[in-house]
């Protein structure tokens, strides 16, 4: 098992600063593995026919506990896309804040939120939001 840089986000990434827990006498970090998984996302407005551009989204892993904790947080590009996050296998979700979203638009939603639960293995996954004040939907993209 690989030690973890103490200064890492929570993708595993390390920061700028050079110290380490388990760096070997001479200060040289050890190797990390990187996470072996990405998730994408593309949020579509179903009720425009146009990207949804500026969705708060966060990704959340479940621990050995049960509990959720965030992996990353970020918003929808102009074309209604995040691109690959890096991420553990495992159980996942994926919440999109909708009705924030729709609020900033002036449209009235049902859906303050939308949270879709997957598992994740190896590879690349991508998760597709095709969505409406009043309905969402959502499948496994490629």
């Amino acid at each position: 098992m690989s030690a973890t840089p103490a200064n890492a986000d929570r993708t595993g990434a390390a920061s700028a600063s050079p110290e380490f827990v388990g760096a070997d006498a001479a200060g040289a970090a050890p190797e990390v593995e990187p996470p072996t998984a990405t998730v994408s996302s593309h949020v579509l407005d179903a009720a425009t026919g146009r990207p949804a551009a500026g969705v708060r989204l966060t990704l959340l892993r479940r621990d050995g506990d049960g509990a959720y904790t965030e992996v990353r947080t970020g918003s929808t590009d102009d074309d209604g896309r995040v691109a690959a996050w890096r991420t553990e296998p495992g159980a996942h979700r994926l919440r999109f804040e909708t009705g924030a979203w729709f609020a900033a638009r002036g449209t009235d939603t049902f859906y303050p939120e939308v949270e879709v639960a997957f598992t994740v293995g190896d590879g690349h996954h991508h998760v597709p939001l095709l969505l409406s004040p009043f309905a969402y939907s959502t499948y496994r993209g490629s």
